[in-house]
């Protein structure tokens, strides 16, 4: 079997919708910072409104598939991250739910029925404060954007480290 070593970020969610926009911001920033610092070849940096069959599309043959989206939890603690690993292909019933009515659970297990998962899936469910219509992203929330941006360069270096480690 081939070694898959394609990374893909995708921040999901609706940035005219506040909170529910923090997946796109975290894909806008690693873009930014590309100029700075590159990210390793054939990674690629994508936005998605959560449908599940476009979601199956941008991670379909990656290694790698970080997804960054927004979360509702009760009770919520706006700006918390949950990070969670669905290399199984199954999602436990979450403690935080997405903001979509269709939603990664649904695209994991559909991808996961037809063979279309990653080999390794990392999710960073961001608990939002503000899901209004509008722009700009609550005070907690952006300010977990960093650490967000700084998780998911690790995710990839740590992914494509432990490739380079295997032996040929």
């Amino acid at each position: 079997m081939r070694e898959r070593t394609r990374v893909t970020v995708v921040g999901v969610g609706n940035e005219f919708r506040h909170d529910d926009g923090v997946g796109w911001a975290v894909v806008a920033r690693l873009r930014e910072l590309a100029g700075e610092r590159p990210l390793p070849s054939g990674t690629v940096l994508a936005t998605s409104d959560g449908d599940p069959g476009r979601l199956i599309a941008l991670w379909e043959g990656a290694g790698l598939a970080v997804v960054v989206d927004a979360a509702h939890a009760h009770p919520g603690a706006p700006g918390r991250v949950h990070r969670l690993e669905l290399d199984s292909g199954r999602v436990a019933p979450p403690s935080a739910t997405s903001s979509h009515g269709l939603g990664l659970g649904e695209a994991v297990e559909l991808a996961r029925v037809l063979g279309l998962l990653p080999e390794h899936l990392v999710v960073y469910a961001v608990e939002g404060a503000d899901g209004s219509f509008g722009t700009g992203l609550s005070p907690a929330v952006a300010a977990a954007v960093p650490g967000l941006v700084a998780s998911v360069e690790a995710e990839i270096s740590r992914h494509l480290g432990t490739l380079s480690e295997e032996p040929s």
